[in-house]
């Protein structure tokens, strides 16, 4: 659908067409703009993306060895970015056809037999000057289609079968609705549920062929959402709106290295995983992780602190519906303190404040913004206690268990979404991972916790890492 260009809009996308044009602009992974950011989701119809498609073939055949050319058999993915030019980010399937390079034919059919296809997907990043007419390769990166395995995947159903026949899907469905006690209104509500289950299964599915760690996607309680319904329900987009947040300190150096791994549930600072239900209030719950694991520190013993006294008192955040831990820290002095989960009980939802002074169980005194570089994160977290982080939390809506490793296409570091409580780190048969305490409940992931890879700034981990300080 065609759309005009008004008011502020226009004046907005000028600016970052002749910011792109004129090289006003900033380093290449970062948007030039506030979020949601400038990296935009295109389809295939996009002119460019057809260009750059093209030109990514080119490059590939040229740099092979192969015999048979090789064409792109799907799109997995793409997005673009103004960025002195426009910079895309395209995954796709690359698969052999019949014809050898020294050959002038018209057209090129793929191999009917799929093992003769011998498909590859690829991770292509092309900075394009369409006014140069010029193309760049930034970056390939290829790796053999992986089968996944029956105990760790989720079949797709057979594009063959009408979906309405599909046993196994149905059969998935059920066990789902079982498992996570779905019940549905109307008919017409559990059909709605299924198709968006269908294209859940298959994003699952397309995640776990993709993953460069040892995570295992597929179905959880999420999956009969769509990517929009789980956004607003329990994520917080407040957290990428880098304008929204409060300067805080920069925290002192650890005054030791990392050492090789280290796990705070080991050692009594972390209280059981919670669940922050239907309400955006992921920071509430970061936060006060982060300040339990902090008094545990100082006096030795681990109380569980009131989530729902910020979701009802803080005036700086928006209670389910997003907020930065930068304010709840804020908000925290400003109150005097937290009370125990006992005193005031989580709802889910914002209700009058209810504070009482004579009830605080802890309070802060003031709150410092970590290093952004992974080992000295990791330095201060087993020297210092469990920290409040935040990350793009876009595979976690499918994540089963294991090290979850997603490309960089699918988990923008800047645009992150979702507050969580980095615990720990270590190793899994040589993965480095960082050990995140959620809040969706001890029924999500390993038992309530994201193992993330470690090393890479995957998801933007390292993005909003802080702390609160008790003297």
């Amino acid at each position: 659908m065609a759309m005009g260009c008004r008011g502020l809009f226009c004046v907005v996308a000028l600016a970052t067409v002749l910011g792109a044009a004129f090289g006003l602009g900033e380093d290449m992974d970062r948007p030039l703009f506030a979020p949601p950011g400038s990296a935009i989701r295109v389809t295939e119809s996009d002119p460019g993306l057809k260009k750059v498609l093209q030109f990514a073939q080119e490059r590939y055949n040229l740099g092979s060895n192969a015999m048979h050319l090789r064409r792109v058999s799907r799109l997995v993915s793409a997005t673009k970015q103004l960025v002195k030019g426009i910079r895309y980010t395209i995954t796709v399937e690359m698969s052999n056809t019949q014809c050898k390079k020294s050959s002038m034919l018209r057209t090129c059919d793929f191999y009917p037999e799929l093992q003769q296809l011998k498909t590859e997907v690829c991770v292509f990043e092309i900075w394009d000057v369409p006014w140069q007419s010029k193309s760049n390769l930034l970056k390939q990166k290829c790796q053999p289609k992986a089968v996944p395995e029956e105990t760790t995947a989720v079949k797709e159903a057979s594009p063959d079968q009408p979906l309405e026949v599909s046993v196994e899907l149905l059969g998935l469905f059920k066990d789902f609705m079982v498992k996570y006690d779905k019940v549905y209104n109307t008919q017409e509500e559990a059909d709605r549920r299924l198709q968006i289950f269908h294209e859940n299964v298959k994003t699952a599915a397309k995640l776990q062929s993709l993953d460069q760690g040892s995570a295992e996607y597929g179905v959880t309680k999420f999956s009969d959402l769509t990517e929009d319904e789980f956004r607003s329900t329990y994520l917080n987009p407040l957290l990428s709106q880098w304008t929204l947040q409060r300067p805080m300190k920069l925290a002192p150096s650890a005054r030791s290295p990392a050492p090789a791994s280290w796990d705070w549930r080991d050692h009594g600072a972390v209280s059981p995983v919670k669940n922050q239900g239907m309400c955006g209030s992921c920071w509430a719950f970061s936060v006060t992780g982060n300040i339990e694991g902090q008094w545990f520190l100082k006096n030795g013993t681990l109380q569980s602190l009131s989530e729902q006294e910020l979701v009802d008192c803080d005036g700086l955040d928006q209670a389910c519906r997003g907020g930065l831990p930068s304010n709840a820290y804020e908000a925290i002095e400003n109150l005097g303190g937290l009370e125990l989960e006992t005193d005031y009980s989580y709802t889910g939802h914002k209700q009058r404040c209810d504070f009482t002074s004579r009830k605080v169980a802890a309070y802060i005194n003031s709150s410092v913004e970590l290093s952004k570089d992974e080992n000295e994160i990791a330095a201060w977290l087993a020297e210092n206690g469990p920290i409040s982080v935040a990350l793009n939390a876009f595979a976690m809506q499918f994540y089963r268990k294991g090290v979850s490793h997603p490309f960089k296409i699918f988990c923008n570091p800047w645009m992150i979404d979702h507050a969580v409580l980095l615990v720990g780190y270590g190793d899994r048969k040589g993965i480095p991972f960082w050990a995140i305490k959620n809040s969706w409940g001890e029924d999500y992931g390993e038992q309530g916790y994201y193992n993330l890879y470690r090393g890479s700034n995957a998801c933007g981990i390292n993005r909003m890492a802080s702390s609160a300080v008790v003297n």
